[in-house]
């Protein structure tokens, strides 16, 4: 019989630090693997891929990874009903959201000092400031459990990344303990 593991997601709007703190992950969670949603995975693949077809891989190579008893760790924009279509939704106990968010300007600066900074155009940036909106007004109702926020609008990655260690231990000795 298979064992169910939590998958975890570390979500939000572009800009918010999540391939920041993907990498700090990497060191504070060595027993965990931790993926994107970006094209770094999927090589030069990844450009034929659309979103649905990554967000299924991904999952299911997390679910091979839960095999083996690890946890994985997916850091990108990633909303429950787009993880309920993969293939392996069935295979997890639960999936685990985490929001990160920053305040617009901070955010709007970000992205308008990316490498890919001319494709942020102020229509763009308004439909990241009601994304990130969304988010925090319905991270209670519309997540299960309940989407925790955490502010990267001055916090180092550094300590974001411990927040984030912090909460997905103790998500994860939680669920360890019930099996």
């Amino acid at each position: 019989m298979e064992r169910k593991l939590p998958l975890f997601i570390v979500t939000g709007a572009s800009g918010v630090g999540k391939t920041t703190v993907m990498r700090e992950l990497r060191g504070l969670l060595p027993e965990f693997d931790v993926l994107s949603t970006d094209l770094d995975l999927f090589g030069s693949t990844g450009k034929l891929l659309d979103y649905p077809s990554r967000f299924n891989i991904l999952l299911n190579v997390a679910r091979f990874v839960a095999l083996s008893g690890r946890g994985t760790i997916i850091c990108g924009t990633l909303m429950p009903w787009d993880a309920e279509k993969c293939d392996a939704y069935s295979h997890f106990s639960e999936m685990v959201f985490i929001n990160l968010h920053c305040d617009d300007a901070t955010r709007n600066h970000r992205l308008r000092n990316r490498e890919d900074r001319a494709t942020w155009t102020d229509e763009m940036l308004r439909s990241h400031e009601e994304f990130a909106r969304w988010l925090l007004a319905n991270a209670a109702t519309a997540y299960n459990p309940p989407m925790p926020t955490i502010d990267t609008t001055a916090a180092p990655p550094s300590e974001v990344g411990e927040q984030i260690k912090r909460y997905v231990l103790q998500k994860w000795n939680e669920r360890k303990g019930s099996l």
